[in-house]
Order: structure tokens, then C-alpha cells, then sequence
């Protein structure tokens, strides 16, 4: 039975829906499918559902970048953003993506807030290019990666309410952890996702990261911003007990992939500027599989 016959998923037009945000999961999200791939087959195309939303909405700010001027992708992103905003509302959608999301929120009864949340990060990136505090970092933040663990909590199965603020946090730590890897490639795009002030504190200055050359201090300010990652991480991890059983292996194995991007920054030295800090497919394997034996057990368990 394939995933979305176990799902439940039979009408046509939502199955191709559900299809292309798997598409776009599979295409740019290599580790978020993968762990995605851990859970119930009943599970996974809600999940690609939100992959989608949230790869399609981003895929307007940043990689239409030179084709697009700036108006120009505001102006799109509002008026796509505009109409699933308002399919969310009256629970029906033509969109490519937007269908499967519409029925995933149903279904699941996810508060349309997340959603406004998330896209109101999306068009902070269109005018926001620094931020000069941590609590101003916040606002993008809870926006782009907070609401996205607060929106697969019920995917997942909540076995209590206190699942959502470990969920939360998760989201932020796997966000900071990408911030820290692609500083690079953000400066590319005129960004820097560090806060302004925290930087300063370790004697580093917005000229010195584009001068791109690695420095004592902005070792210093990515060994701070690293230390952050893995104490959200360790306070988000007893909430995975929280989630359904099922759904613990997926959200274990993201947790370390993800959050273990810092590892991997360490590994090069902390020199963002001239390499790409990767988790080593050897690395992928191990986590994967120790998670497929745990899902295995687990469904087994309940059968």
C-alpha cells in the first residue's frame, strides 16, 4: 500500500496535490525526507503537505532571486500567500501545493495562525537584511522554523499539550544550526542571520564578515551561537517522549541530523565562508538506520 492510499487519500486532484509537495520534499528537503521516511506511511504525506507550503513560499523569496526584482517577489509572494491564506479559510484550494495543505490543516485541525506566522517571516526576508538582537532574530525566527514543529505536533500525536513547547523549540534549534552553516551563502543574499549585538560582544562587525576571512573573533562569536543550538536541543529532547511512539525514531534522527549541521561546522574548522559544512553520508546512514530498527519496533509494539 503506498502512502497515500494509507493515508486515507483517494480523490484525484488531492492525491496530485499531495504528489508534488512530495516532489518538492524529495527534490530540495534531502534530510527532512529522509527522516520524514521514518514515520507511518499514513504520516508522511501530511508531512510533505507542509514541506511544500513552506519550500514553495521560499522558493518566491530566494531562488526566483534573479529573475525576479524585489517588488516583484513581494508582490508575488503576497499574492500567492494571499490565496491559501483565504483556501485556508474556506477549506478548499486549486493550488498545486496549496490542496494538500488545505486538507492537511483540516484534517488535522492546525490553527491557521502558523501559517500566518510563517509567511510573515517569508516577506521579513524581502526588507529585513540584519538584526541588531537576539529578541529581534526572534520574530524571524518564530515565524520561519518555531511554527513549523508547533504545526507537525499533531501530525505527529501529542500524547499531552506538553509536546508543543519542546516542538518549538526544536524548530529554532534546527533554524540557528542552518544559519550557522550558510552564513556564506546568507551574506551572498545581503543577509546575516546573527545577531548584530552578539557579534559586537566577540569583537566582530558586518565588515569583517564580508571580508570573509576567518578571524579568531568570529570563531569566538560561531563557537557562542553553536553553544545555543545544542542547549535548545537538550531542552527540546524529553519532549519527543511526548510525541506518539510511532513518531519518536523520525524526530530522534532529524534532531541529530539536523542540529548536528554544528558538528559538521566544527569539523571545517568554523570556516563558513569557504566550505559547506555537510553531514557525512556515512553519518546519515548510521543515524538513519538506528532509527528505522526503533520505528520497526515500535509499530510492531502496537500491532
Amino acid at each position: 500500500m503506498n502512502e497515500l492510499d494509507a493515508a486515507g487519500i483517494s480523490d484525484p486532484a488531492l492525491r496530485a496535490s499531495y504528489s508534488e509537495c512530495k516532489r518538492l520534499n524529495s527534490l530540495h528537503g534531502k534530510t527532512y525526507y529522509l527522516a520524514t521516511l521514518l514515520l507511518p506511511k499514513e504520516k508522511r504525506p501530511f508531512v510533505h503537505a507542509l514541506y511544500g507550503f513552506a519550500r514553495y513560499a521560499d522558493e518566491i523569496v530566494d531562488d526566483l532571486a534573479s529573475t525576479l526584482s524585489p517588488q516583484e517577489k513581494a508582490d508575488a509572494l503576497h499574492k500567492w500567500s494571499s490565496g491559501v491564506l483565504k483556501d485556508l479559510e474556506t477549506g478548499k484550494s486549486s493550488d498545486a501545493v496549496g490542496a494538500a495543505l488545505v486538507d492537511t490543516v483540516t484534517r488535522f485541525k492546525i490553527p491557521h495562525q502558523h501559517f500566518v506566522d510563517f509567511l510573515h517571516s517569508m516577506e521579513m526576508d524581502l526588507t529585513v537584511g540584519t538584526y541588531a538582537t537576539f529578541k529581534d532574530l526572534s520574530e524571524y525566527v518564530y515565524g520561519s522554523a518555531a511554527v513549523i514543529g508547533l504545526q507537525m505536533v499533531p501530525i505527529l500525536g501529542p500524547l499531552s499539550d506538553g509536546a508543543y513547547a519542546p516542538a518549538e523549540k526544536l524548530g529554532v534549534a534546527f533554524q540557528l544550526a542552518n544559519f550557522i552553516r550558510d552564513v556564506g551563502e546568507d551574506l551572498d543574499r545581503g543577509r546575516i542571520y546573527l545577531p548584530l549585538d552578539e557579534l559586537a560582544a566577540d569583537g566582530v562587525d558586518e565588515e569583517m564578515l564580508y571580508a570573509r576571512k576567518l578571524t579568531p573573533e568570529i570563531v569566538r562569536a560561531l563557537k557562542f551561537q553553536i553553544a545555543r543550538v545544542r542547549e535548545l536541543q537538550r531542552e527540546a529532547d524529553p519532549g519527543i517522549d511526548l510525541l506518539h511512539p510511532t513518531s519518536r525514531p523520525c524526530i530522534r534522527a532529524a534532531s541529530e541530523l539536523y542540529c548536528g549541521i554544528v558538528d559538521e561546522v566544527e569539523a571545517i574548522g568554523y570556516d563558513v565562508f569557504n566550505k559547506r559544512a555537510k553531514t557525512s553520508t556515512a553519518r546519515r546512514i548510521r543515524v538513519a538506520g538506528k532509527a528505522y530498527v526503533q520505528a520497526l519496533s515500535a509499530r510492531r509494539a502496537l500491532d
